[in-house]
């Protein structure tokens, strides 16, 4: 018999057209998956046999239960550092491997970066997760399971979802587009677009393909409102190409092509440069010129984030008053910014320390002894 159906993957489109074929209606099984979607993301629950809407369909209500399954993963850790805390979840079928995602308290609000993949292959020097290399993309149920277990098993109120942990989003761009589209429906768990943002190293093409869905709405099948984050930690090709690989594919110049076409719904809104400082790297007053100068065309807020150091990291974080000072250039530069307090870092949970090397390490050693068990990681 066929494997049930993760339905934390399915979009409320996708489980009409499911239940509709089980209905024998082709077509028509909008009226009983809106029920149960809306019971499984209202209420943390999957019991069609309990919906009213089910009640004179009994035997549809047992083909539903029976086709689609929900299987939360297991809690495997869970590490705080003051109210920022991160919590490790079990990938399904691989016993090595987790999913992190970090609980961040903001003033109002509670956000939660999730992960779209286990490790990544960006290789960026400064980052811990790039030290385990790629391991697996996540599928859409297991990055909504991610803000499901957040909010329905550890009780959090998440308003607010960034694709900032481990991977690269626009690497495994399908499921993460699935995914955005169950987290922002208005009958499941209503976190608006403008609420989530993906972040990116700076992948031309991802961006555009993005870029294309945000400027629809979601009624239309779009992604309006979508936000844009892109990590560039440089002013110049010489300093990103010495941080991060990716800049020999898509250097800055088209990088800056790409944000000048992402689409700005209201006139508030910006594209969010990310800018790691590191010590003597690329914090000094002249990178601060370089970097005004590059972003003048682009409607953009640069979000200055102090490093945080990988393990057996040969880069440092900049003093307080170094950082203080890139900031205030930036500012009279007239270039909008702002400097992103430092959360998690004690536990190995701020920006660019997730991951778990000794997972790659396993694997590695795994793939020396026998090749073929890895080739569909």
């Amino acid at each position: 018999m066929p494997q049930p159906l993760d339905i934390l993957g399915l979009t409320r489109a996708e489980l009409a057209i499911e239940v509709g074929i089980l209905h024998g209606k082709p077509g028509k099984g909008a009226y009983h998956a809106d029920a149960v979607f809306k019971d499984l993301y209202e209420n943390a629950r999957f019991a069609p046999e309990l919906l009213p809407e089910f009640g004179d369909n009994p035997g549809l209500a047992e083909r539903v239960r029976d086709h689609f399954r929900l299987a939360l993963p297991d809690i495997t850790g869970r590490q705080g550092d003051g109210d920022t805390f991160k919590f490790l979840l079990k990938v399904d079928g691989e016993s090595a491997l987790e999913t992190e995602s970090v609980v961040i308290p903001m003033k109002a609000y509670k956000t939660l970066c999730v992960s779209s993949q286990v490790g990544c292959k960006m290789g960026c020097r400064f980052c811990e997760t790039a030290q385990m290399g790629f391991l697996r993309n996540l599928t859409a149920g297991e990055i909504v399971a991610q803000v499901f277990t957040a909010r329905f098993v550890l009780g959090e109120p998440i308003e607010n979802v960034v694709f900032m942990g481990m991977g690269e989003p626009t690497d495994n761009l399908d499921a993460v587009i699935r995914a955005i589209r169950i987290l922002s429906d208005q009958r499941g768990l209503r976190i608006p677009l403008r609420s989530i943002t993906v972040s990116t190293v700076g992948s031309v093409p991802g961006i555009l393909r993005l870029a294309e869905a945000a400027q629809l709405r979601l009624q239309e099948g779009g992604l309006r409102g979508l936000r844009l984050a892109v990590s560039l930690n440089a002013p110049d090709d010489a300093v990103r190409s010495s941080l991060m690989p990716v800049n020999g594919t898509h250097d800055m110049a088209a990088l800056k092509g790409a944000f000048l076409k992402w689409p700005l719904a209201r006139p508030d809104d910006f594209v969010l440069a990310e800018y790691v400082l590191i010590a003597g790297v690329n914090d000094g007053p002249e990178h601060a010129r370089l970097l005004a100068d590059y972003l003048r065309e682009v409607r953009a807020c640069v979000n200055l984030i102090p490093y945080n150091p990988r393990n057996d990291s040969p880069y440092a974080r900049p003093t307080p008053e170094r950082v203080a000072e890139f900031f205030r250039l930036l500012q009279d530069l007239g270039q909008y910014c702002r400097i992103r307090g430092t959360k998690g870092d004690g536990v190995m949970a701020a920006c660019g320390q997730l991951g778990n090397r000794a997972v790659s390490r396993k694997k590695s050693h795994a793939e020396a002894r026998n090749p073929s068990t890895l080739e569909t990681v």
